[in-house]
């Protein structure tokens, strides 16, 4: 007896999303409010794919909120399918939706509102033009907070050695994971060699996103980042205040200052050790479209 596949094509699933990007650092943002399932770690690397997908740096999702003060809680999931804890970038593009969204409702939000994310509720202002500021909460210097192994104090600087690499470096935690390499000459750093191997040491057990920061003067700042699960990206808000608050600790530029990336420029404030950090910058639709997937 032989059997005969079923002819009839499974039901196929359109899933809705916007394309957006912060000084150029690309998502793609699904709305899952409703308890709709979050992507599955193929999903987000089809949908990632640059060739085949839609293309994007990260995938972003819109969810319930969690804090009674939240309008929306969202979610960040890398390229290749795993989560991360933070992205500045990102959440200024959440809080651009929030805000388009409501609007088509007929229920605007006001000029200040809460969002809801993996690490904490931040405080959102709009700024007018699609700008928005996001207060990203205190920079954590403690290498357990990081995680960095190895270490017991926040220093200044760390060491790494890597067989014959040698990595100097600051470190923080932005609600996820940064060391911050000093350069020269921006355009020349060694992004693509360095960072994959600081990525890969035992000292980070949760890997980390490699920022390569150049001093311009005192109010601005240079900066490459390769972020963990996606690679050198055009920007990383996230990155963009680790690097500002180390460079802050060190004295090496002024309290607020502006991160001048691949993708655009950030403003990032960080008036006193014991004040949250604040990230300002732009946000932009690219496109709509419908994602449809078996």
């Amino acid at each position: 007896m032989v059997a005969v596949a079923d002819p009839t094509p499974l039901p196929a699933t359109v899933l809705r999303f916007s394309k957006m990007h912060g000084a150029g650092n690309d998502f793609v943002v699904l709305d899952l409010r409703g308890n709709a399932p979050p992507p599955s770690p193929s999903l987000c690397r089809a949908l990632a794919d640059r060739h085949a997908g839609v293309g994007c740096d990260q995938i972003l999702t819109v969810e319930d909120a969690q804090g009674s003060d939240a309008v929306a809680r969202y979610r960040i999931w890398n390229a290749d399918g795993s989560s991360s804890q933070q992205c500045g970038n990102g959440a200024r593009c959440i809080a651009a939706w929030m805000v388009r969204d409501a609007r088509s409702r007929n229920a605007p939000l006001p000029t200040e509102f809460v969002l809801d994310s993996p690490v904490g509720a931040h405080a959102v202002t709009q700024l007018g033009g699609g700008a928005f500021r996001i207060v990203m909460g205190l920079p954590r210097f403690a290498p357990a907070s990081i995680p960095l192994h190895g270490f017991e104090g926040a220093q200044d600087e760390y060491v790494l050695y890597r067989d014959d690499a040698v990595f100097t470096f600051g470190a923080v935690s932005m609600g996820n994971p940064h060391a911050v390499i000093e350069v020269d000459d921006i355009d020349a750093a060694p992004v693509e060699a360095v960072a994959p191997m600081l990525q890969s040491h035992p000292a980070f057990p949760e890997s980390v996103n490699v920022g390569f920061v150049h001093v311009e003067s005192r109010d601005r700042i240079r900066l490459r980042v390769y972020e963990r699960g996606v690679g050198e990206t055009l920007a990383c808000g996230s990155g963009a205040c680790a690097a500002a608050a180390v460079m802050m600790r060190r004295g090496r530029v002024d309290r607020e200052v502006t991160v001048s990336l691949p993708g655009g420029d950030l403003r990032i404030a960080w008036p006193a050790d014991d004040v949250a950090l604040s990230m300002s910058g732009p946000t932009a639709f690219v496109f709509e479209g419908e994602w449809i997937h078996e």
